[in-house]
């Protein structure tokens, strides 16, 4: 049995039979990564065949280094019209836990979770001897570390999949204005920069208003903000997304609204949940950055 942990933005540890932490790679928002130490030269990994992933970016990521070796997928909206995944196991319905035992009978060599979300039953299956990996994705370089780490346990090429990530990777084209992402109406809530969300922005260059600002909310890298926060704030730009139906119309009828510098300019954009907050797929996050990319001057 073997656990995998992936410290911080700099480098990875591989440790046989013991878990030293968990893969720093989200799911939906990120705690600050941990301080960086020395490198550490690890031993190569031994290869896995059979593969669960507890998340569709991890499911994503598997199918396209090696189809061969993903045997189980969660039941993912994402995934469920996604012609690639037809006839998968799926070890998971909706919000409720992954089902052990249909994991345990897939026989599976690796099983992909994600910090926070899977923690109870990835223990459970580390106590049956089945190796795990544990992801938390705050950043676009966290993703670019879990596919190459991915990549080498599968024994696959990264290539392709690296080249996709150049859309998240934009030219130079100096600062932006001033943007703020709304995801929630009752509270607001909006990413700071230690959020996946946030360091897509800081990627494109875009001022996010919050990005600084820490919440005592239940989510990390997002902030709870007042009426009078956001007013304060007056992004040049603000997106809503819709995590839930009807957000927008909602938003509208809050008494601030009409006093927005980007509602008085037209500068009111919506993008979908799934890539911009929650990275969810390459496709959604090339997407998202295909989006962003739309709104720099």
């Amino acid at each position: 049995m073997s656990v995998w942990t992936i410290w911080g933005s700099t480098h990875y540890h591989w440790r046989q039979g013991v878990a030293i932490g968990s893969i720093s790679l989200l799911l939906f928002a990120c705690a600050a990564p941990p301080e960086a130490s020395a490198p550490v030269s690890p031993s190569p990994p031994p290869s896995v065949e059979r593969v669960v992933a507890l998340t569709s970016l991890s499911a994503d990521l598997v199918q396209r280094l090696d189809a061969d070796k993903l045997v189980g997928i969660p039941g993912s909206r994402l995934l469920q019209d996604d012609p690639r995944f037809q006839d998968m196991s799926v070890v998971s319905e909706g919000r409720t836990p992954p089902n052990l035992e249909t994991i345990v009978a897939l026989e599976p060599d690796l099983v992909i979770g994600a910090v926070g979300f899977h923690d109870q039953v990835l223990q459970k299956l580390e106590q049956l001897n089945i190796s795990t990996l544990r992801t938390e994705m705050g950043s676009l370089q966290n993703l670019e570390q879990l596919t190459l780490a991915l990549a080498t346990q599968l024994g696959a090429e990264p290539t392709a999949i690296q080249a996709q990530y150049q859309a998240c990777s934009p030219a130079d084209f100096g600062s932006q204005p001033s943007i703020l992402v709304l995801t929630s109406q009752q509270p607001l809530l909006a990413p700071n920069k230690d959020s996946w969300a946030g360091d897509l922005l800081t990627r494109f260059q875009f001022q996010n208003v919050v990005a600084d600002l820490q919440g005592s909310g239940p989510f990390s890298g997002y902030v709870t903000l007042s009426a009078e926060k956001v007013l304060e704030a007056n992004p040049e730009i603000l997106i809503t997304v819709e995590a839930a139906p009807g957000m927008l119309d909602a938003l509208r009828t809050e008494p601030f609204w009409q006093q927005l510098s980007a509602v008085q300019s037209g500068q009111v954009h919506q993008a979908d949940y799934y890539g911009l907050i929650n990275p969810g797929s390459l496709q959604a996050i090339q997407t998202a950055c295909q989006f962003l990319q739309t709104l720099q001057d």
